[in-house]
């Protein structure tokens, strides 16, 4: 009997010597991270509401900055356009002090080439893209026996591929308990004039939580630069100070000095727009 009283004392004196020992070795450690120069980011995602006249588009312009930065630096004072194929432009203007470039008078055509000009500081980016369409969602179906373990809520919307044209889409999932939106990228490789659908599901969804699904018409090349940009973000193993094996360079190109590009890409969709209470 002694030996185990002792054995179990000793036990516990152990246990109490290690939550001690985890308590002690909470130091603050201090990582030092490489930075670059601040590059110019242009947020430029021309997008027409189905339904809508489509004349008022945003553009946004800030900079690149440290990782343990909460503040994002805007851009003020650049100068921007969207030229048309008939040379009608279209002047973007800062609402002052937010980096936010607005036009109020764009005149949104399906299939039109426009061509996107900035200049900041010295530097003229260009870019070119065509508006692309999208088609209409048409229903939406709840399935509450989804998941692996056929216990979670999947939620489809439904649209019909044009089977004339080879079509690429952007998928927006915006929901009523995530403050971002959720994105994914289809072609209709194998559905090539068929019915496709987009899905969503999350162990957190829930009844009366509301969907939104927006369907984005997009070209081939920006189907490939989103692809890169998602498989970078969801495959980055849970570590925040992971970085992609290269920059994701999209479409904007410096004509003053090609190596200083700037980031992010200069795209025109139709959209389309449903919102679903889960049931």
């Amino acid at each position: 009997m002694t030996k185990i009283i002792i054995k179990t004392t000793l036990v516990i004196f152990t246990i109490i010597i290690s939550s001690f020992s985890l308590i002690s070795c909470e130091d603050v450690i201090d990582v030092d991270l490489n930075t670059t120069a601040p590059k110019l980011v242009i947020d430029a995602s021309i997008k027409w509401q189905k339904g809508t006249i489509g004349n008022e588009q945003t553009i946004k312009l800030s900079t690149t900055t440290g990782y343990f930065e909460n503040i994002i630096p805007v851009v003020s004072g650049a100068i921007v356009f969207i030229t048309d194929s008939n040379s009608i432009q279209y002047d973007f203007n800062e609402d002052i002090g937010t980096g936010n470039y607005i036009c109020t008078n764009f005149n949104p055509v399906l299939n039109e080439t426009y061509v996107l000009t900035v200049i900041h500081d010295g530097q003229t980016y260009l870019a070119t893209e065509n508006l692309i369409p999208s088609p209409t969602i048409d229903s939406v179906n709840q399935n509450d026996e989804g998941g692996f373990t056929g216990e979670d809520i999947e939620v489809k919307f439904f649209f019909q591929d044009n089977g004339l044209l080879d079509n690429f889409y952007l998928i927006q999932f915006n929901t009523s308990f995530l403050s971002l939106p959720e994105y994914d990228v289809v072609d209709d490789e194998f559905f090539q004039g068929n019915q496709m659908f987009g899905l969503y599901s999350n162990e957190d969804l829930k009844e009366a939580d509301e969907l939104t699904f927006t369907l984005h018409g997009i070209s081939e090349r920006y189907y490939n630069y989103m692809n890169v940009l998602l498989g970078v973000a969801g495959n980055n193993g849970g570590s925040p100070f992971q970085t992609p094996p290269a920059t994701v360079r999209g479409n904007i190109i410096n004509q003053t000095n090609f190596n200083n590009y700037a980031l992010g890409y200069f795209r025109l969709s139709e959209i389309d727009t449903m919102t679903y209470t889960v049931q």
